[in-house]
């Protein structure tokens, strides 16, 4: 069925003169996305932007890492003291391909999930990479609480941001230098790209291929997944239902290719 979707997906745009190369007035889009991951993140932080991507490379030649601290397994489970009263064992891991002592040197944008680990994991190294790679990329984008995870390592300092609504009081408090904007679905400041909490990440990324590739790839590919997108950056009903106090501008978007 997979093979099948992309087949059909890269005639359908091939036929609406989408293909590489017919957008003269961008540049080159980004070709190489590495995703950083550390224990205790959240999957869909991750899964929800890998998927559009995995289908605009059916159209686009795109490379893809996943970046730890060892070439272990990194595992969705609670972060330590976190307490699931049931005792679930509900876990899922992901397998590296390549650990921060040997990423790619070519990485176009750095991807940084939320999860649990980013309050109560040991991410010293995680945070390490991102603070000396950051300089380095075209691009950044953090999803949930991955801002937060960003925050630490500096590089969110002066810069328009914004983070999961639930978890709002002990990532945008804890770190006064950023510019922490609420409400907000997304906030785009120059090559930062932060999205709010989880799905809305998958927004951010369909605003990302508009952005870097063609919005008729992005609209084929948002109803190859069946995905009703949010289009409005500012739309952010989870402000007012964890009553974060509105600050900042959700629509002083400012992108930098």
């Amino acid at each position: 069925m997979r093979f099948a979707l992309l087949s059909l997906f890269a005639a359908a745009v091939t036929s609406a003169s989408c293909a590489p190369g017919t957008n003269t007035t961008k540049a080159a889009p980004p070709r190489h996305y590495g995703f950083v991951l550390y224990n205790s993140y959240d999957l869909m932080d991750v899964a929800g932007s890998i998927e559009p991507l995995y289908l605009l490379s059916s159209v686009y030649e795109l490379n893809l890492s996943i970046i730890a601290e060892t070439m272990d397994p990194v595992w969705m489970r609670p972060a330590p003291g976190e307490v699931f009263p049931k005792n679930s064992r509900f876990e899922l891991s992901i397998n590296p391909t390549h650990t921060f002592a040997n990423a790619p040197s070519d990485i176009d944008v750095l991807f940084v999930p939320g999860g649990g680990g980013e309050r109560l994991g040991n991410i010293t190294a995680a945070i390490n990479f991102i603070r000396a790679t950051y300089p380095k990329v075209r691009c950044l984008i953090t999803v949930c609480t991955g801002a937060g995870v960003a925050a630490q390592a500096g590089v969110l300092d002066g810069k328009r941001a914004t983070t999961n609504k639930w978890a709002w009081g002990s990532v945008a408090d804890e770190f006064p230098k950023v510019k922490w904007t609420s409400p907000a679905r997304w906030v785009v400041d120059g090559n930062v790209w932060t999205a709010s909490g989880v799905l809305s990440g998958v927004d951010l990324i369909f605003e990302f291929i508009d952005t870097f590739y063609e919005k008729e790839v992005a609209d084929m590919i948002q109803g190859a997944i069946e995905h009703k997108r949010t289009f409005d950056p500012c739309d952010d009903p989870f402000a007012a239902q964890y009553n974060v106090t509105p600050v900042g501008d959700c629509r002083l978007t400012r992108y930098s290719k």
